[in-house]
């Protein structure tokens, strides 16, 4: 299935950092983080928690879909959704190098 460039467009793709992250009382795959995504603070959920420490997860740069339609997981609402890579059912963060502003967006 093809994606048009219009189709593609309404996607909000930015840059967020974690600046929290914590365990989700009887979740043993999810980890509930926040995102600054310079304008605002959005709320999300990160899985791999059999793989990652929320320690783990502060401070990186991450890529965001801002504009989900928000979900609730595990009794979380997440707001933006986090891009992975997918290697062998383990997600893999999509990050930034360097100084990259939270809120910038990807193109």
């Amino acid at each position: 299935m093809s994606v048009t460039m219009k189709e593609f467009e309404k996607l909000s793709l930015k840059v967020g950092k974690i600046t929290a992250a914590e365990r989700i009382a009887g979740m043993s795959r999810i980890i509930k983080v926040q995102v600054n995504l310079g304008d605002r603070d959005a709320q999300a959920i990160a899985g791999g928690a059999q793989y990652y420490t929320p320690e783990s997860f502060v401070g990186k740069r991450v890529i965001v879909v801002e504009n989900m339609e928000a979900k609730t997981v595990g009794g979380v609402k997440s707001e933006v959704m986090l891009l992975a890579a997918d290697v062998n059912g383990k997600p893999v963060w999509l990050t930034v190098e360097g100084d990259v502003p939270p809120g910038t967006k990807v193109r």
